[in-house]
């Protein structure tokens, strides 16, 4: 079997939270087809001492516990060596946000290095040695960044070529053109005294990409105002 050209490593205290949901439905056959693939690191595995330390206090004093440099470094170094071109991004609240645009863009690349956040945070000075950059996938805390990860490599991997079977359902994907998706309906014509709207069952392909086109803007302007001032 030919390598898969998107790879994903992920550094995780928990890996055997992975695959997840991507081991499911379509990114699932999609991981099996070897249309993509990834491997788990145990950051534990790369702890200090007897107890295989990977955490300490915060300089300054604080509470709860912070990632340390040398052991998070070790594990980046063993997922990525030398050569190695992927982006590492580190799962955190205080990153930039995650996007559909960021997830095309990793979709046509090499693959990504995820590194799982836990605690307090991960000492800056790896952050900064070894180059990762900061994403979030929302304005809230999580307990980790594992469910993160599945969140960005869901998001990627569907958009990998044939993963989804047919590449034309993402094309008209809410975020694809800076908007939401239009209102979807389908068959009984009829529901609970309510009918599809007639344009939709018209035939008129010009006039249905229009009330389409519209329903969008309509929608986008309610609900995410922030996309239509972009």
């Amino acid at each position: 079997m030919s390598k898969a050209k998107f790879h994903a490593s992920i550094i995780s205290l928990y890996p055997e939270l992975f695959p997840g949901t991507l081991g499911a439905s379509v990114i699932g056959r999609g991981l099996r087809e070897n249309l993509w693939s990834f491997d788990t690191i145990n950051l534990r595995d790369f702890g200090t001492g007897k107890h295989k330390q990977v955490d300490d206090s915060p300089a300054g004093g604080g509470a709860g516990l912070v990632l340390r440099a040398d052991v998070l470094a070790k594990a980046i170094d063993f997922a990525a060596p030398k050569g190695d071109n992927r982006k590492r991004y580190l799962l955190s609240p205080r990153g930039k946000p995650f996007t559909q645009k960021l997830a095309k863009e990793l979709s046509q690349s090499e693959g990504v290095v995820l590194i799982c956040g836990r605690f307090e945070g991960v000492d800056q000075r790896v952050i900064e040695q070894r180059d990762l950059e900061e994403i979030s996938i929302g304005d809230y805390i999580l307990a980790g960044g594992e469910v993160g990860a599945m969140v960005m490599l869901e998001a990627i991997t569907r958009l990998i070529p044939n993963v989804l079977g047919s590449n034309e359902s993402i094309i008209d994907e809410s975020f694809e053109n800076g908007l939401l998706e239009y209102d979807q309906y389908t068959r009984p014509v009829e529901f609970e005294g309510q009918e599809i709207p007639n344009i939709l069952t018209s035939g008129n392909h010009q006039k249905i990409k229009q009330w389409r086109d519209e329903q969008s803007k309509a929608l986008t302007t309610l609900r995410r105002p922030d996309l239509i001032k972009k």
